[in-house]
């Protein structure tokens, strides 16, 4: 007899980029049977992140992270996140914990649970109900340097003007956030 797959609660989470002022957030739903490295992979496609860093969760004093191959992760002492689900570590609504994304560039999240809803068989993968700023580009320098980069970029007078635009591709808005593109990359995540 084939199994059926379980169905457990509905995360309402919000994400919010920490030190950039305005805020840069999103609210999304996802299932809470997800592990931390599935929810990595959400939370990369709603910040709008590539994927290119290393990551960590710290719920507590405990540290989530992936096994990376040639790391020095068995020295670190992180829990795999492959082997804990999202409704194991975030039991109740309100509790907040860490993503931290690039170590070297120190992108750090707050992640709020906003609602524990019921189960929704509906839910095929997780959604973007809502968001706000742009996600800075990668290997910008942090918060610091994503201040320098908006800096240059809207003074044309600045001497990093055109360097900066160039690398970004020609034009960014630190404003833009498209919630049909960020479901669309959600629709992948099974």
């Amino acid at each position: 007899m084939a199994k059926t797959k379980e169905i457990g609660p509905v995360y309402q989470l919000k994400i919010t980029l920490k030190g950039h002022k305005p805020a840069i957030w999103r609210r999304f739903l996802v299932p809470g049977h997800f592990t931390l490295a599935h929810l990595h992979r959400v939370l990369q496609d709603v910040m709008g992140w590539m994927d290119c860093h290393l990551h960590c969760f710290a719920v507590g004093e405990e540290r989530y992270s992936f096994p990376y191959p040639g790391s020095d992760w068995e020295e670190s002492g992180d829990r795999d996140s492959r082997r804990v689900r999202l409704e194991q570590v975030a039991t109740q609504e309100k509790v907040k914990f860490l993503y931290d994304y690039d170590f070297g560039d120190g992108w750090e999240h707050e992640i709020l649970v906003e609602k524990i809803l019921p189960p929704d068989p509906m839910l095929k993968h997780p959604v973007c109900l809502k968001g706000k700023g742009a996600c800075p580009p990668e290997d910008v320098g942090g918060v610091w340097g994503y201040a320098e980069f908006l800096a240059a970029i809207s003074d044309p007078k600045h001497k990093e003007h055109e360097d900066y635009l160039e690398w970004v591709g020609g034009e960014f808005d630190p404003n833009a956030f498209d919630l049909e593109d960020t479901n669309a990359a959600l629709r992948m995540i099974k």
